[in-house]
Parts: structure tokens; C-alpha cells; sequence
């Protein structure tokens, strides 16, 4: 190879900030019919190294929509009738207990989240919240930080209030593009 030839990738090299290759070393590798050629370097990679089955890849079975919105929006007023109804009907005629608290506010987030669910809303993530406390005169502020597209990203809440206890109860609704 003329030296016309080698310096080529080296000229390249400059100008694109590559790291050198082995063709600029000179590194020469034969080719099938037993002639040497200039090697190019190829790196593949398995997601799992242990199977080496082509077939193995699934088709893709959703394409990119390109929607940068939502086709619907979130719905608060009927998130908001869901906790209302799902608070109401769980904390109506009890009393506060520590232990007893800490399973029922799982019950009702698992309770929510599901009601929610069931209104198929696409393309939203959500995160139901639920605190449940005694009822004995002290002030209680809850507050939340996330980050938050305000055009799409809602939430809905809603509290309630018997005799010995509160509850507090929020979705939040993250649009997921």
C-alpha cells in the first residue's frame, strides 16, 4: 500500500477527533482468498450472551406515533367521584388504630389505583397516595415535589373526615410520551 493510502485515515483522524484505528497501524488481515487487506474493527453485541438463537427477537409490536400530546386528557372530576366514593366507603364508621391504618391506606391505594385504571386512560402514569390519621385537634400539612409538565401532568385529591380520623387521598397523573 502506497504511503499516499496510509496516511488517509490519519488525515480523517484529525479532522473527525477518532480515536486511531488499527488500519492507521498498519495492520494488515487476509482476506478469504488469501490476500492481506487493511483491517476494519466491528464490535457486535448479545443481549444475553449465553443464547446465540437468531430467532430469538420478538417483531416490535408498536410503532412510534409521534403524538407529543394527549389524545385525552385526564379526567378529574371522575378520579376525584373514585376517591370520594373508595375514602367514604372504607373510613365511614371506623375508628383510628395505628396498625389497622397502615394496612388500609395500602387497601385503598391498591383500591384507587385500580378503579382508575379501569377508565383507561392512556399514556398516563399515576400515583395514588394515601394518608390516614387520628383525628385529635393537631394541624397537618402535606406537600409533594416532582417534576411536572403543567400542559399535561394533573392530579386529583380529595379529603375526608369522621370522628376519629382523616384521610387523605391523591392521584397524580404523569403523562408518558
Amino acid at each position: 500500500m502506497s504511503d499516499h493510502l496510509r496516511d488517509k485515515p490519519q488525515k480523517r483522524e484529525k479532522r473527525t477527533g477518532k480515536a486511531p484505528s488499527e488500519a492507521s497501524h498498519g495492520v494488515r488481515a487476509k482476506d478469504p482468498t488469501g490476500r492481506t487487506k487493511d483491517s476494519i474493527s466491528t464490535v457486535s453485541c448479545l443481549d444475553d450472551p449465553g443464547h446465540n438463537d437468531d430467532n430469538a427477537r420478538m417483531p416490535i409490536t408498536k410503532e412510534n406515533t409521534y403524538q407529543l400530546g394527549p389524545s385525552k386528557r385526564f379526567p378529574v372530576p371522575a378520579v376525584t367521584d373514585i376517591l370520594k366514593d373508595v375514602l367514604t366507603s372504607y373510613l365511614q364508621d371506623e375508628k383510628y388504630e395505628a396498625e389497622w391504618s397502615q394496612k388500609m391506606t395500602k387497601t385503598i391505594c391498591e383500591v384507587i389505583r385500580a378503579r382508575v385504571k379501569d377508565l383507561m386512560i392512556h399514556r398516563y402514569k399515576f400515583v395514588v397516595l394515601v394518608s390516614i390519621g387520628q383525628l385529635t385537634g393537631q394541624s397537618m400539612q402535606i406537600s409533594s415535589r416532582c417534576l411536572w409538565d403543567a400542559s399535561n401532568d394533573t392530579l386529583a385529591s380529595y379529603s375526608f373526615k369522621n370522628s376519629s380520623l382523616f384521610g387523605v387521598g391523591s392521584v397524580y397523573a404523569v403523562y408518558y410520551e
